[in-house]
């Protein structure tokens, strides 16, 4: 599902204008991706949780040559599903 789908079912089950749809959609992305910026965790019930967790540095290797190399920290986004959708997915209440 793309954003341009998110805003048409918003505007059709929201009975607003695809414009008011577009602008809606629009400003709850942008808030979720400056929160997740701040590394706030987003908990949506029902759905799930967003966390930016960060990865310290650690050991690798270049798989071509073997040669040992330190992979960089770095911060990563992590998605935990509620229970409810879960058991939506599975098909179970």
């Amino acid at each position: 599902m793309t954003k341009e789908e998110i805003a048409e079912l918003v505007s059709t089950k929201g009975a607003i204008q695809r414009r008011e749809a577009d602008e809606m959609v629009e400003v709850l992305l942008e808030q979720i991706k400056k929160t997740l910026e701040r590394e706030d965790r987003i908990k949506i019930t029902g759905f799930g949780n967003f966390e930016v967790k960060r990865k310290a540095d650690r050991r690798g290797r270049n798989p071509q040559t073997g040669e040992a190399l330190t992979i960089q920290s770095r911060r990563v986004l992590t998605f935990k599903p509620s229970a409810v959708l879960k058991n939506s997915i599975n098909g179970e209440s």
